[in-house]
């Protein structure tokens, strides 16, 4: 979003405006563009400097304020702009409305399918995951059942297996990780613009949530089937 400030605005009031824009939820970040600044903007993008041709510049002093990407819809942009005019050093506030319509319009029905195909790679996961571990599980069942005849606890004989499944889930969420990484930072090198409706907090939490269950999943799976073959006979063992 541009805010255009009016001609007469002083420096100070034009800073003033920016610390408060700053400490605003939905401000990711605020520059500043003078009127020199921007003379220079467009004698460069034009190779053409109007300034000798009018002898004064028309440019105003405005504010480049980018906002956090769970603002950027119309809705929210339209309440913003009303609670930037409310300054009365603000001469106009500007942002391509069409281009958020048809984002916001796009991103809704990406989101919904993205959301769906999510889901069915999630439960398809799990459940390749899980069996990939009781098959694993089932070369150990002896071992399993021997221990139990002996005399050891449930407990003693579930915690190798649970920690060998946390390395494991752990292992695993790592390579995740780095493949998700990877795969962010190829799509933004590509689409660079993209990086506007990046959100560092909700990556970090999607970060997170990979490592909590690559552990869970691999941790659950394990310890369900060295209790299923504890409680099992030994002739159900063959």
């Amino acid at each position: 979003m541009q805010v255009i400030m009016h001609d007469n605005t002083r420096q100070e009031k034009a800073d003033e405006l920016q610390k408060i824009l700053e400490k605003q939820g939905f401000v990711s970040q605020v520059k500043m563009i003078t009127k020199e600044e921007a003379a220079a903007q467009f004698s460069k993008e034009y190779d053409e400097d109007f300034t000798e041709l009018l002898d004064f510049n028309p440019l105003y002093t405005s504010l480049n304020v980018n906002l956090y990407p769970g603002y950027v819809n119309t809705d929210s942009m339209e309440k913003i702009k009303k609670f930037m005019l409310q300054s009365n050093i603000v001469r106009e506030v500007v942002y391509p409305k069409p281009i958020v319509n048809t984002l916001d319009s796009t991103l809704n029905r990406v989101s919904i399918i993205l959301a769906v195909v999510s889901l069915i790679l999630l439960f398809s996961v799990i459940f390749l995951i899980d069996n990939t571990v009781r098959l694993s599980m089932f070369s150990s069942r002896h071992t399993i059942k021997t221990m139990q005849m002996v005399g050891a606890t449930h407990r003693f004989i579930a915690r190798p297996f649970d920690r060998s499944a946390v390395f494991s889930g752990l292992i695993s969420a790592a390579v995740a990780i780095l493949a998700i990484l990877g795969l962010k930072s190829f799509v933004l090198s590509r689409f660079p613009e993209l990086n506007a409706f990046s959100d560092n907090t909700l990556f970090i939490a999607l970060l997170v949530l990979v490592l909590i269950l690559g552990v869970l999943i691999s941790l659950i799976s394990t310890h369900r089937s060295v209790l299923k073959y504890l409680k099992l006979k030994v002739e159900d063992l063959y």
